[in-house]
């Protein structure tokens, strides 16, 4: 086995990582897509698009598997984003729609741990007027670019409520392998969380990479913009 390395006294160790210096915490840059951007939150800019974009989903649904929300007013919704969304961890991020800038959605980056290369995407949280599009596909693609190519990430994770059947099913189609379940990680809204990991490592960065580019080329969608082939990362 060309990857098994011993120390002196004969224990094994794992794959030597020559020179590695620390990946780099996420700055703010915009990023830029064909079907939508990304910039980073600001409350004043952004509250109102948010809470008009999410009240489209009239029954909360959306909220559900979220540690927060739904919210009443947008008051309510303010105050969230003034306490738990302008810190650096989790960092925040608006998205919208390139052809009009209309606010579609929200993501973030979270447990950023620089010195040991990992980065994680959560909150994630698209409205109805962005659901099912290339847009959806297409910004979770921005940020797994910007975290193994711009900041140097060895490990990009993404976790969900063991539940949440849609978001499992998200993470294994953008590419990442499932690592487990861990059991009452937390309670949420009054109720047990076992959470479900997944990650993306570095060296499989370049094949998940085509298969988001092949995806997101136009000649993939016809007139409808339905989509001609599925997402193939793997």
């Amino acid at each position: 086995m060309s990857n098994v390395n011993y120390n002196e006294i004969g224990q094994i160790l794992g794959v030597p990582v020559p020179n590695w210096k620390g990946a780099l915490a996420p700055d703010g840059r915009p990023l830029h897509g064909q079907y939508c951007y990304m910039e980073k939150l600001d409350v004043d800019a952004h509250c109102n698009g948010l809470f008009e974009a999410f009240s489209k989903n009239e029954n909360g649904s959306n909220w559900t598997y979220l540690p927060v929300g739904p919210f009443e007013t947008e008051a309510d919704f303010r105050g969230w984003l003034e306490i738990g969304c302008v810190n650096p961890d989790p960092f925040f991020y608006v998205i919208r729609r390139k052809s009009d800038d209309l606010i579609l959605g929200m993501a973030s980056y979270l447990r950023i741990d620089p010195t040991m290369g990992s980065i994680e995407v959560g909150h994630i949280h698209f409205s109805p007027l962005m659901q099912r599009t290339p847009a959806s596909t297409e910004c979770m693609y921005m940020m797994m670019k910007h975290a193994f190519e711009d900041l140097g990430h060895r490990r990009y994770e993404w976790k969900c409520n063991n539940l949440n059947e849609p978001s499992k099913k998200a993470a294994e189609r953008l590419g990442f392998s499932f690592e487990g379940v861990f059991r009452q990680m937390s309670v949420v809204k009054g109720h047990n969380r076992d959470t479900a990991w997944f990650s993306i490592l570095d060296s499989e960065w370049d094949k998940a990479k085509s298969g988001f580019e092949a995806w997101l080329s136009s000649d993939n969608f016809d007139a409808d913009g339905k989509q001609k082939s599925s997402l193939q990362t793997k």
